[in-house]
């Protein structure tokens, strides 16, 4: 579980899938009002505490963003109470009001350290991907953005395997790496960083 901040009443969770199997909770729990996704996200808002000072209390907005392969990433946003409520009225312990959003993205991202890292995953996947994808540099780190890919369950799991040999998901968003990060390859990526770099 990584926690990141965004801004004063927001922060970024990453957790991957592994976060979710600790806990015996699948992906399509997470938008269900149940006891262990309850425990996720106390202990998600504790560990936001600790590392970031980030305190809960009253309405939060939740949206959960799932990611294939990668896990998902849960961005939480502190409301601000309308009503005025007396001192005494208060809650006596902290209660979340939790309005969850669910979404599914179809993009993969895989962050790589070092350039020569992207190209050889490049390489090696070049012939189980037919076209598609772009890659990015932003904050010191080369990304590659696939969209939508459509494979075969075993071909699809495969080229997981090779991008995590080279390179790790990420929770970093394409919106992010569009608004702040520096284009390499605009499409086709894959296929480009194959025929540049031999």
């Amino acid at each position: 579980m990584r926690v990141e901040r965004l801004g004063q009443d927001k922060i970024r969770i990453f957790l991957t899938f592994d976060d979710l199997s600790e806990r015996g909770i699948e992906k399509e729990d997470m938008w269900r009002d149940i006891p262990k996704v309850h425990e996720l996200f106390n202990d998600m808002m504790e560990q936001a505490y600790h590392e970031l000072g980030f305190e809960v209390s009253g309405p939060v907005a939740v949206e959960v963003f799932a990611l294939p392969a990668q896990g998902m990433v849960v961005i939480v946003t502190r409301g601000k109470t309308g009503s005025k409520v007396d001192k005494e009225e208060e809650y006596d312990e902290e209660v979340y009001e939790l309005e969850v959003t669910l979404e599914e993205s179809d993009q993969i991202i895989y962050s790589f350290r070092d350039f020569e890292h992207m190209i050889e995953a490049a390489h090696r996947i070049n012939s189980i991907l037919t076209n598609g994808g772009a890659a990015y540099f932003y904050q010191g780190k080369y990304y590659l953005v696939l969209e939508e890919v459509d494979l075969e369950q075993d071909r699809y799991q495969k080229m997981i395997a090779i991008l995590s040999e080279y390179g790790e998901a990420t929770p970093t968003t394409v919106h992010m790496l569009e608004e702040y990060g520096k284009v390499i390859v605009a499409e086709d990526a894959v296929k480009e960083l194959c025929n540049r770099f031999k």
